[in-house]
């Protein structure tokens, strides 16, 4: 067994340990570092116990995404499930590390070894998530039941967490003024789940949640859960949680199929970052790429779809 075969395995156990030793090697600039997270990751990714729910988290500075995402985790742990978290922090100028750091965001309830917490930086990183976010997200989904995506919370751009996550939450603000123009933003496309957090705030909070109802059935997304939230009280929680395990189980076999799907888009997104888009295009551009992924067989591992995306010899 190689160093790597034994990574993947203590991560499929859910030994905290691997989960953590695989990360590093994911945020690691070494080469050798590099090839052995690819060896994990391809080893977790098309292994058949994978199957972690992966709610991402998302919304404009200030709305409240740590404290609910807290509220979510512990709701998730009342309820039997492991939890992993990955918290995208903005990176540190002098370091280049996540400025917060590990469990600074998302509060772990004190002993409890069935969450696990992850800090990843942002860097230059457009869109929310940090690079090696899916590759971590990927180890994350093998260890743990559930898994929780926050952005790192830097405006509308933020809309790569849902190529990434099974499904997106997105989280408004009372009072954030047009709610029509707001919903038709670029973050607002990316949404499966809205929750208008501090509902404690009484009748804003309600007037919001009516005028995204409105807004919704306008863009003829009526049947989009809208859910009152509190990460200050807990109000609402374990009714937005009932609301992602009910899209879950609708979307039954067909999760799997949408997975591949993601997965094939950050392929090709990767694939063109590391060899242009010029490289793309001499290929066939976008459409041709992901004919390629799709001709091979379900669940080939990452590096296999990389290597598709945009051939090199």
């Amino acid at each position: 067994m190689t160093p790597a075969q034994g990574i993947a395995e203590r991560v499929l156990a859910g030994e905290r340990g691997g989960v953590a030793r695989a990360l590093n090697l994911i945020e690691s600039s070494r080469n050798d570092d590099r090839e052995a997270a690819r060896a994990v990751v391809d080893a977790v990714a098309s292994h058949p116990r994978i199957g972690g729910q992966v709610v991402g988290l998302t919304g404009p500075p200030g709305v409240g995404k740590s404290t609910l995402g807290g509220r979510i985790v512990a709701e998730w742990r009342r309820r039997g499930h492991t939890v992993g978290v990955i918290a995208v922090d903005p990176s540190s100028r002098a370091s280049g590390g996540a400025v917060l750091g590990d469990r600074s965001r998302i509060a772990k309830p004190a002993g409890d070894d069935g969450v696990f917490i992850r800090s990843m930086a942002a860097r230059d990183r457009l869109g929310g998530l940090a690079p090696g976010s899916v590759d971590a997200i990927l180890v994350m989904r093998a260890a743990f039941d559930r898994v929780l995506v926050e952005t790192v919370g830097v405006g509308q751009s933020e809309t790569d967490v849902s190529t990434a996550a099974d499904q997106t939450v997105v989280i408004v603000q009372p009072a954030g003024g047009d709610t029509l123009q707001f919903i038709k933003a670029g973050l607002m496309e990316i949404f499966d789940l809205l929750a208008v957090n501090k509902a404690d705030l009484g009748a804003i909070a309600e007037r919001t949640r009516r005028e995204l109802r409105a807004a919704l059935r306008v863009l003829d997304r009526q049947d989009t859960p809208v859910v009152p939230t509190s990460g200050a009280t807990g109000t609402g929680v374990a009714e937005l949680v009932d609301a992602v395990d009910e899209r879950f189980a609708a979307l039954g076999d067909g999760l799997a199929g949408l997975r591949e799907a993601k997965l094939r888009e950050h392929v090709v997104r990767t694939a063109t970052e590391l060899h242009g888009t010029l490289a793309l295009a001499r290929h066939g551009g976008h459409a041709a790429a992901l004919g390629r992924l799709a001709a091979l067989p379900p669940g080939s591992p990452p590096s296999a779809l990389l290597a598709a995306a945009i051939p090199t010899s």
